[in-house]
């Protein structure tokens, strides 16, 4: 069943350099991507920077150039991280780009025809380092906003979203979508927010220049929220056919940080804009370095670039989407990546690969097992085989609600039984005792793991394909579709010279 799936990570604020946050983001939802692609869907992955504001406009002063000059370098560093870590995203949109500029017009149009932004006087507390503004309950004892921010008081005209007369509508919307918002803490915590009532919502400055002018009142600019979030649909083009196609997305990655944004104000703006809601937002946890809140002051950030130098790009990628549920926060710890790459990577699988491999090219003149048709005609009905199918079908269901190490776990359990299978059976002993049988166990390992290398592919692309390559599957036959008995492997096909797929760390 071939369906359209549109996702997006957030689009990522350029006042700083790439850290493990924004690597992580990326690789989640490169691996939804990827695993939605892998069950015949057809899918937009969208990714790009978000370029306007206060703070852009101050970062760029600090380092003596132009916001745009700034901008344009910050992006690309973005760019370079996509390429690095091997994310399929089919566009990249920079909220300094003309679609853009021109849908984020049209968007503020609608809302203002909707009869929903009003001109009035905004005083309040604003923190420039997250684009918001709070009330006085909000702050900390110490002055400061929820997220640690420092907040100055702000007075000047402003244009208003009439958000609180969206309240019941949002938490009716809520009721009715109850997988609008992921994991159910994250839900929790939106609709306890908005229950406790929504104030009309300041949407535009006109204390920077830094933006997008608001249409017909070039004294403002849009607030950068407003405009940034319409980047969802600008890169579509509205009224496009990619939009008529993809729209409304099937899910928003975001951090959890930035939940409010996409789960209160974004519904709220579509609404009164008439156009579709999202299906879902998915807010993500925040990771910890060695158990320590990751900060410039402590000099913890951990580089993914460094990272993956380091490690290689798919022990990174599999760590970060091991070590933690998808949706709560992580602890980052190089004995952890180490230990979990060693254990799971080159231990369960790698060496299983190795074994399988290496005894066939040993014993079976380096070609698949040679079995008979009434073998093969109840492969599927072998215990490991039954087991490797119910997997496939649970890991779908894992997916629709993006428990994203729940499907490793299954991956890592077919391996471990796969294991167990080769040392129970014991093929070296069968070669002298009964050698049809060796046959039998040494085809049915190539099979399982053809299942465990499709159902890596999204998770560690390049090492999945290389497991895939020494096992002979033909590049036509790498999709959930194949994971069936048709596509089990022919035997007598030559394969190629095993070789190792993932290497042990030392610690």
């Amino acid at each position: 069943m071939h369906e359209k799936f549109y996702i997006t990570t957030p689009i990522y604020y350029v006042n700083d350099v790439p850290h493990i946050g924004h690597a992580y983001t990326s690789i989640a939802s490169d691996v939804i991507a990827r695993f939605k692609s892998l069950e015949g869907n057809e899918v937009m992955f969208i990714t790009g920077t978000d370029e306007h504001g206060q703070k852009v406009e101050k970062s760029a002063a600090v380092k003596n150039m132009t916001p745009q000059k700034f901008t344009d370098l910050m992006s690309e560093s973005f760019r370079k991280l996509i390429t690095k870590a091997n994310i399929s995203s089919n566009d990249f949109i920079r909220t300094t780009e003309e679609r853009h500029k021109k849908f984020a017009s049209i968007f503020w149009q609608k809302l203002m025809e909707n009869g929903d932004l009003y001109l009035g006087k905004y005083s309040g507390w604003y923190a420039v380092r997250d684009e918001a503004f709070y009330s006085e309950a909000e702050l900390t004892p110490e002055g400061l906003a929820p997220t640690g921010a420092p907040v100055e008081w702000v007075e000047e005209p402003s244009y208003f979203f009439a958000l609180s007369k969206w309240q019941d509508k949002l938490l009716e919307f809520y009721e009715n979508n109850p997988g609008f918002i992921r994991p159910e803490s994250r839900r929790n915590e939106v609709i306890s927010f908005v229950k406790n009532g929504l104030m009309d919502l300041s949407v535009s400055r006109t204390s920077f220049k830094w933006g997008i002018p608001v249409p017909n009142d070039n004294e403002h600019i849009m607030y950068v929220w407003v405009e940034a979030l319409s980047v969802y649909i600008s890169v579509l083009g509205f009224s496009s056919d990619l939009y008529q196609k993809f729209w409304p997305a099937d899910v928003h990655v975001v951090g959890k940080d930035i939940v409010r944004f996409h789960a209160v104000y974004w519904p709220a703006f579509l609404m009164a804009a008439g156009i579709n809601l999202p299906k879902c937002i998915m807010a993500h946890g925040w990771w910890t370095n060695e158990g320590q809140k990751i900060s410039k002051s402590l000099g913890n950030v951990i580089d993914p670039f460094q990272l993956i130098d380091e490690f290689g790009l798919d022990q990174v990628r599999y760590f970060l989407m091991r070590e933690v549920t998808f949706g709560n926060d992580g602890n980052f710890s190089k004995e952890n990546l180490i230990n979990r790459t060693n254990s799971e990577l080159a231990n369960k699988i790698g060496n299983l690969l190795q074994r399988t491999l290496s005894f066939i090219s040993k014993n079976c003149e380096a070609k698949i097992p040679a079995v008979s048709k009434e073998f093969l005609d109840n492969f599927h009905e072998i215990p490991i085989l039954r087991m490797a199918n119910r997997i496939v079908v649970a890991n779908s269901e894992h997916m629709k609600r993006f428990e994203l190490n729940n499907i490793l776990d299954n991956i890592i359990s077919l391996a471990e039984e796969a294991n167990s299978y080769i040392d129970h059976e014991g093929p070296w002993q069968l070669k002298t005792t009964n050698p049809q049988r060796m046959l039998e166990v040494m085809y049915t390992l190539t099979d399982v793991l053809r299942y465990i290398a499709i159902m890596l592919l999204p998770f560690v692309p390049s090492s999945a394909e290389k497991m895939l390559d020494q096992l002979a599957v033909s590049k036509d036959h790498r999709k959930f579709e194949h994971l069936q008995k048709n596509f089990a492997a022919t035997p007598g096909m030559q394969i190629l010279e095993p070789y190792p797929v993932f290497p042990k760390f030392v610690l």
